[in-house]
């Protein structure tokens, strides 16, 4: 990501960094963590899939860890089974904290005292509705789940080791021996490794035979498990149930209780994607190109040289399924009576859309790598043709970015100045009429709907949201398609993704690289996802409290934005801990205020361009680092401090303001929904 001039390595520390910065070592590992044939040293593909498939295995094991430490909390010390016997009234929550030192002031101030008489940290992460989704019923069958996810946790590093040691040993045979002599009984497995590239069964068949699979025995489990449970049904007589409990259904819609869909709806899905995929999968192997090849020679890229176009490819897709994810757990919720907990579901919606903007970023950013580390002119046919039509692409990117700014930003403004000068009724208000059109036609008759009504406001927060949207792939695009050469720098591929920013003094070489790009695209991501939030989180505020006016009114005008939501919001948070005392919220108001000191950091680092304060802040460092117990930690003989480089500066700052932000918003949500 940055390009540091100090090049060494990090366990042999050189006379050739004296005088560099103290942090400049941390950057090359940040710059380089990404990038596996690098940083390992590798040269050939075969130890790339190693390591790739050993990370997959780690990756894993700490997801199953991490569930299992928020199964065990559950487990241990919360009140799933209380929960159970009342789900709309009860509060959740994620553990209690058992110190003798905590009283009821910090009781007051970690959880609602008018329900708790000890201190606990409430769960806003959605695994109650889960788990009794699923069919998690006592607190034994917890301690059970949590047993079996350290197991496979553990299996997963085992996996995860088996398979380097195993392929280290082949390599290192096929490296010694030929085909002849002893090292010939190894001939099976080299054709079976060619024998499987010849033929048909690749990635999609196996994918494909994969998700299918899963998806039938998910809705074994649904079948089997969840839904007699959610229907009462005692599970020790299975043999004796009626019949019903095990019925597929296709009724659609919520159902009224839980305000979830039904189980039976899901186990019929996942059946019918399940056997789909299995079929795709087969057909996949029998017919002659058929989806997957046309896939890949529609691109004609080689899936096993171009690692980082794969990713890019991959990461663009689960971002775009991340974001439904998102739009469909709170519409379409699966987990019963999770549309009851307002703050739950705010706090999903938020967390999946992050992730989903996070991950789309990085699809465009490693396309970029591709185009400057892989990309060959000339044998990419859709590729160069990109490439060559980039005029075309950016410059109509950029009127339709011009054209949503100046529109959407000019209403804003033209109706902030009426209600300014007491003259509301002359606003322009401009109805989404093809929206509700469509909606008409699935039978929104008002109220009664499941379907959101909507009005002007929805149509100015839309095209904000779309404006944000077109410059974020704008400045990406542009970045990318610009990485290789440009008229200002035509041999700028040598440069490889990010280099310094010299100024207008060494060649005016600020602002053009492909890292400065990511860097810029980075904050309008980041507004973009502050105003997906806001629209969302108002306009269901405004539902929720039966308050939906307030909404339709104060959303056609940028002040009540401010004012209305962001401003009467924040008051909760504000008189979390004041003269008076603390309460509930005042562990959030403490982290709303630190979450804007670093926001506010960032811009020290943005605008000081050179990294003033990070040089203060290493002259300090330097000072306390000739103690010996930190001296081996940052090695202070070879390091002297300096000033950040320009391109340091930034990607500091960039992390201050986008920690910042995310921070924020959490204690934010909780204090204006609770």
């Amino acid at each position: 990501m940055v390009q540091i001039e100090c090049h060494y390595d990090s366990f042999i520390v050189t006379q050739l960094c004296n005088g560099r910065c103290a942090t400049g070592r941390y950057f090359q590992v940040l710059g380089s963590i990404h990038d596996i044939e690098s940083y390992f040293g590798i040269d050939n593909a075969w130890s790339v899939n190693v390591h790739i498939f050993l990370c997959h295995w780690g990756h894993l094991s700490v997801l199953f860890m991490w569930l299992s430490g928020n199964l065990y909390h559950i487990g241990w010390n919360a009140n799933y089974e209380l929960w159970l016997n009342n789900p709309i009234q009860s509060i959740p929550i994620a553990h209690g904290l058992w110190d003798p030192h905590f009283g009821l002031s910090a009781s007051e101030a970690y959880s609602v005292s008018a329900y708790y008489e000890y201190a606990v940290v409430l769960s806003y992460s959605g695994l109650y509705n889960w788990m009794t989704t699923v069919g998690f019923t006592s607190v034994f069958q917890i301690y059970n789940g949590v047993l079996l996810c350290e197991l496979v946790a553990v299996c997963s590093l085992l996996l995860g080791k088996m398979h380097l040691l195993l392929n280290e040993s082949l390599l290192q045979w096929f490296s010694k021996h030929s085909l002849s002599g002893i090292g010939s009984f190894l001939w099976p497995v080299r054709l079976g490794s060619v024998l499987i590239e010849a033929s048909t069964l690749r990635a999609n068949f196996h994918t494909g035979v994969l998700i299918g699979f899963t998806s039938l025995a998910w809705s074994g489990h649904l079948l089997h498990v969840a839904i007699p449970v959610s229907r009462s049904t005692n599970m020790t007589n299975m043999n004796i149930a009626p019949p019903q409990v095990y019925s597929l259904t296709l009724d659609g819609g919520l159902k009224s209780d839980t305000a979830s869909l039904y189980l039976s709806d899901i186990a019929h899905h996942h059946i019918a994607i399940g056997i789909l995929f299995v079929w795709l999968g087969h057909l996949y192997s029998s017919l002659y190109k058929a989806f997957g090849h046309r896939y890949r020679s529609l691109w004609n890229w080689n899936l096993q040289t171009s690692y980082t176009l794969t990713l890019a490819v991959s990461l663009a897709i689960v971002g775009t399924i991340t974001s439904v994810q998102a739009q469909h757990v709170y519409s379409l919720s699966p987990y019963f009576y999770l549309a009851y907990d307002y703050v739950t579901t705010v706090c999903l919606y938020v967390h999946h859309q992050t992730i989903a903007e996070f991950i789309m970023v990085a699809s465009c950013a490693h396309f970029t790598i591709y185009l400057g580390r892989d990309h060959l002119d000339g044998q990419q046919g859709y590729i160069d043709r990109i490439i060559g039509h980039k005029h075309a692409i950016l410059s109509h990117l950029s009127w339709v970015s011009l054209w949503l700014g100046f529109h959407t930003l000019g209403l804003y403004v033209h109706n902030d100045t009426l209600v300014a000068f007491g003259e509301p009724d002359k606003q322009i208000l401009i109805e989404p009429t093809n929206a509700q059109y469509i909606q008409s036609l699935l039978g929104n008759n008002g109220l009664g709907s499941s379907l959101l009504t909507l009005g002007a406001g929805d149509t100015y927060a839309h095209h904000a949201i779309a404006l944000g949207l077109h410059v974020t792939v704008l400045i990406l695009l542009k970045g990318a398609l610009t990485s290789r050469r440009s008229k200002l720098m035509p041999d700028k591929l040598s440069q490889q993704y990010g280099y310094a920013c010299d100024g207008p003094g060494r060649g005016g070489t600020c602002d053009i690289s492909a890292w400065d790009s990511f860097y810029l695209a980075i904050f309008w991501m980041l507004n973009t996802h502050a105003w997906i939030n806001f629209y969302f989180h108002w306009k269901h505020l405004t539902i929720w409290t039966a308050t939906v006016s307030q909404f339709d009114e104060g959303s056609l005008y940028l002040n009540a934005w401010f004012r209305d939501y962001l401003w009467f919001n924040s008051a909760p948070l504000i008189r979390g801990y004041d003269t008076f005392g603390s309460n509930d919220l005042s562990v959030w108001s403490w982290l709303f205020l630190g979450a804007h000191l670093c926001w506010a950091t960032g811009f020290m680092f943005l605008i000081s361009w050179r990294g003033y304060w990070q040089e203060l802040i290493d002259i300090i460092l330097y000072m306390h680092l000739k103690t010996p117990i930190l001296y081996d930690l940052w090695y202070a003989g070879f390091y002297t401090p300096v000033a950040l480089s320009i391109v340091q500066a930034r990607f500091i700052g960039l992390v201050h303001f986008a920690s910042g932000l995310i921070l924020t918003y959490p204690p934010f949500v909780i204090g204006a929904t609770t």
